[in-house]
């Protein structure tokens, strides 16, 4: 997301350099994410790679802060997630995100080629079917 997203890189600034391990609770692995590399890999829960933050919780609630369904500080003060490690750096990289407004759903649908309007649609009944948040909140139609 980085060559498409490359705001993200430079809201992350000094904290590009840092791995940053997102620990979905609910799933049996981690991803281990390096911005600067552009890299993201999956690990054995039981065998984390060393990282320089941590950010943990159930997928609902990264899917939901990421595409704007929940607030991000509401998340952590209610403990839905939980950081450890360089919280300076998770906060930049969280701003990083917010920023760049990402939807998953677009962000799959723009390497999918001629799959991408099925894909859409798919991905709408599994967000329907699930109550998961894979789109971003359109704030401004909301209210």
């Amino acid at each position: 997301m980085a060559r498409t997203h490359p705001v993200m890189l430079r809201r992350l600034g000094a904290y590009a350099g840092k791995r940053f391990l997102i620990d979905p609770t609910d799933l049996p692995f981690v991803l281990l994410l390096q911005p600067l590399a552009s890299q993201m890999t999956a690990h054995r829960r039981s065998s984390p790679p060393e990282h320089d933050a941590r950010i943990a919780g159930p997928l609902s609630a990264f899917l939901a802060m990421m595409h704007g369904a929940e607030d991000g500080d509401a998340l952590f003060f209610s403990r839905d997630l939980t950081v450890e490690g360089d919280t300076a750096a998770l906060l930049a990289l969280r701003n990083a995100i917010d920023d760049a407004e990402l939807d998953l759903t677009e962000e799959f649908a723009a390497l999918s080629g001629p799959l991408a309007a099925p894909l859409r649609l798919a991905l709408a009944r599994a967000e329907r079917a699930t109550g998961l948040a894979l789109h971003r909140i359109d704030i401004g139609v909301l209210g």
